[in-house]
């Protein structure tokens, strides 16, 4: 059984989730605390298993993948099932456009190592981060919203009739937007996104809240 390494609030490994229910793939959840006694990801063991420190990370029978594009593109390669990007080159690359612009633009500034630094060693206030943060998600979510919206052939998902990787990575950002109080008015078609997958089992249940480890 393919093994997750997963904490119940991260937004990476919940784009994971999704990619793995999508997929109809059956998995284990490893839970690795971000924040107790200093954050599990830190203690050795799991270094010896991801020298990045950070999660998810996917264990395929001993096969150990990091990053949550790389291993949502790797379950789509190695699975049947639902694929989770098109088959048109094109409209492919727009679906990564998407994704990258979240999981290279929005999050890796706002994730907890970095507001904890913030925090931390830089001394800003709760107010200075949470505007830190927020400004980076409304920058990206306005140029996601321009380019989906652009779109000739709307539909209720980012793409198409069927849900690709952009909506997982979609509605995982969304789920952060909303925990810290950032206004979606501005973005009706990223809401209307969200509020469609999450109609699905497979957003669903992958919802943070539904983790086993969620407290």
């Amino acid at each position: 059984m393919l093994k997750l390494y997963s904490y119940w609030r991260s937004t990476a490994a919940y784009r994971v989730r999704i990619a793995l229910n999508l997929k109809r793939l059956s998995y284990q959840t490893i839970p690795v605390h971000l924040v107790k006694d200093g954050g599990e990801q830190h203690k050795p063991e799991y270094r010896e298993k991801n020298p990045h420190g950070l999660v998810p990370l996917l264990d395929d029978n001993g096969k150990l993948l990091s990053q949550s594009m790389a291993i949502c593109e790797y379950l789509d390669e190695t699975h049947e099932g639902p694929g989770l990007l098109p088959s048109e080159p094109f409209l492919r690359a727009q679906v990564r456009s998407v994704c990258q612009t979240i999981a290279c633009d929005i999050h890796p500034i706002n994730n907890l190592r970095i507001l904890q630094y913030l925090k931390g060693q830089m001394g800003v206030s709760d107010n200075a981060k949470n505007t830190w943060y927020s400004h980076w998600v409304q920058q990206g979510f306005s140029a996601l919203e321009v380019q989906l919206s652009a779109q000739e052939n709307q539909c209720q998902f980012a793409f198409g009739e069927e849900p690709t990787l952009a909506d997982a990575f979609i509605v995982a950002q969304m789920y952060n937007a909303r925990r810290f109080e950032i206004p979606l008015d501005d973005y009706p078609r990223l809401v209307a996104i969200e509020q469609h997958c999450l109609t699905l089992d497979a957003f669903k249940d992958a919802q943070p809240e539904s983790q086993p480890d969620a407290t």
